[in-house]
């Protein structure tokens, strides 16, 4: 597919589609084009470690760093299909924590599902084996599951299928199912493609789809797996292509058209949200997701606090702050010609004081002011 960019694109080039590599920007193209009616995106673990799910590589969290409990000659022989064949116990020990139904999917879940109900989800493709995805809403015929998933069970051997309810029982109790047919006997698994195995047919029937796309949105991946991570240049010159993630990646970033927001993806997904016009939206279908998982509908432990009710917090304190710094004039009895240089550096500290705990002697202004009361709900 040719060399990709690997530096940012320079600032005076203009955009060939959007009208600048900004969010509102791209924001006004998903919203407003009129043109922007099919979006592909492609997603790694970034999108579930907010679920309580650890990603494979990262050094000191990740999966592979902490299965020393395993005995396994190396980390990666959990996944690894030729060790599978000999000792299939670990991986099952492994998948009591990593099954179904214990995780409740993300906020980023949340918006693929969102771009799904506006039928403007062309699919998604994913790294990931979690089925987070399928938990949120997003139907199955819009998911590829690149390195395969736990939606399905089968035998290594002959490939027959294995029931979803007798998996889960052996996952339950960490025992190792067989082949339901007698003849065969053979070992069971789910259909997560291991090392040693080929990526599903279905992701290669669908690996061309980015060109068709009128955005990527490429989400919480190193995209350094191939041949995954191939697939945000399968996308046209000047289709648009947003990443959200915490560094950048893959070479985004270098075409005229590349939007980068970087940082987490929860917090990426909500910012686009908001940009489009789609806050509400994403939160009825995020507190959704919590009731499938017992989460109460107004619970402030992973919903993060609404835009609204911080910008009506942070007038409440300008505020405050105003009424203080009239009281600070009085009482200082300022002089007209240095009045406005005092009175930004009271505001200041009034607004510090009100904001931040208190240090020192535990007064803060207070000591200066005593008639001042901090507002713990400010």
């Amino acid at each position: 597919m040719g060399n990709e960019e690997s530096s940012l694109a320079d600032d005076s080039t203009p955009p060939a589609t959007l009208s600048a590599r900004t969010l509102p920007a791209l924001a006004d193209y998903i919203t407003k084009s009129g043109t922007c009616k099919k979006i592909v995106i492609m997603s790694g673990a970034g999108i579930s470690t907010s679920a309580g799910i650890p990603d494979f590589r990262s050094p000191d969290t990740g999966l592979y760093a902490n299965l020393a409990r395993l005995d396994l000659p190396y980390a990666e022989a959990v996944f690894d299909i030729s060790y599978f064949r000999r000792n299939p116990h670990p991986f099952y020990t492994l998948a009591q924590e990593l099954y179904p139904g214990r995780f409740r999917p993300t906020v980023a879940h949340a918006f693929i599902r969102l771009l799904a109900d506006r039928g403007l989800l062309l699919k998604h493709f994913t790294q990931n084996i979690d089925c987070l995805d399928r938990e949120a809403g997003v139907p199955e015929e819009l998911i590829v599951e690149a390195h395969g998933s736990f939606a399905r069970q089968s035998c290594i051997e002959c490939r027959r299928a294995f029931p979803h309810d007798e998996m889960l029982r052996h996952v339950q109790a960490a025992t190792v199912p067989r082949c339901l047919n007698e003849t065969c006997g053979g070992l069971v698994k789910p259909e997560i493609v291991f090392f040693g195995e080929a990526l599903p047919n279905e992701f290669f029937a669908h690996a061309m789809l980015p060109r068709e796309a009128d955005l990527v949105i490429v989400m919480g991946t190193s995209l350094t797996v191939q041949p995954f991570a191939n697939l945000p240049r399968a996308a046209g010159r000047g289709t648009p292509r947003l990443l959200i993630n915490l560094e950048q990646v893959g070479g985004l970033g270098g075409r005229e058209d590349d939007v980068l927001l970087l940082g987490d993806c929860d917090e990426g997904v909500r910012k686009l949200a908001k940009a489009c016009g789609w806050s509400e939206e994403l939160e009825r279908i995020w507190r959704e997701t919590g009731r499938k998982f017992g989460a109460e509908d107004d619970s402030t432990e992973e919903v993060e606090e609404s835009e609204k009710t911080r910008e009506e917090k942070d007038a409440a304190l300008e505020d405050e702050v105003d009424k203080l710094a009239a009281d600070v004039d009085k009482t200082l009895k300022l002089s007209k010609d240095h009045s406005e240089r005092e009175r930004t550096d009271l505001k200041f500290q009034v607004k510090k004081d009100l904001t931040e705990p208190d240090k020192g002697d535990g007064q803060g202004l207070t000591h200066v002011f005593p008639h001042l009361k901090k507002d713990s709900s400010l």
